[in-house]
């Protein structure tokens, strides 16, 4: 599943990138590229939310009330997140709205993870979820790159002042 979810995020931006060199008169910007990928990502991801529900639910811990909502919750935000990042002045907010969601559901991985949680019935289940945690890093670094964020990025100073108390 991780295979395809990746293909999905960073197949389209390989193709693009292919047609942007190799077609003439086509010009796609390497964020365009990587919002392609991203929006289909979360398009195929929030799907589950609302197909597998009740097994999604079972990674929150019990005393998570509300564990059901909360997958539904969240399908409906990772479906706003996709055409989100599309709206130029709702971009960067999307994607910081994004980030924090991915960072806010991590912990549910990890406690599927040490619970054993058999999630979807995949037949690696403990595994599958331990990958999932750096595979939310890598997700959460093309939600930055996609979404125009800088707050990571090192101010550098301007040129400097003019020295005006001469003697």
């Amino acid at each position: 599943m991780l295979l395809f979810l990746t293909l999905v995020l960073v197949g389209p931006y390989v193709l693009l990138t292919a047609a942007d060199r190799w077609l003439p008169g086509v010009r796609i910007r390497p964020v365009t590229r990587g919002k392609v990928g991203l929006s289909l990502f979360f398009l195929v991801t929030s799907s589950a939310h609302f197909t597998s529900t009740a097994a999604m639910a079972e990674m929150l811990p019990p005393f998570v009330p509300f564990r059901t909502e909360i997958v539904l919750a969240t399908g409906v935000l990772e479906i706003l997140g996709a055409l989100g990042v599309w709206v130029p002045r709702l971009a960067r907010l999307t994607g910081l709205c994004l980030i924090l969601m991915l960072i806010g559901i991590l912990p549910s991985n990890v406690y599927a993870a040490l619970a054993r949680v058999p999630f979807g019935g995949h037949e690696h289940g403990p595994v599958y979820l331990w990958v999932r945690v750096p595979f939310q890093f890598l997700v959460i670094a093309w939600v930055y790159g996609a979404t125009g964020q800088r707050w990571l990025r090192r101010s550098t100073p301007g040129p400097a002042k003019a020295a005006t108390d001469a003697p």
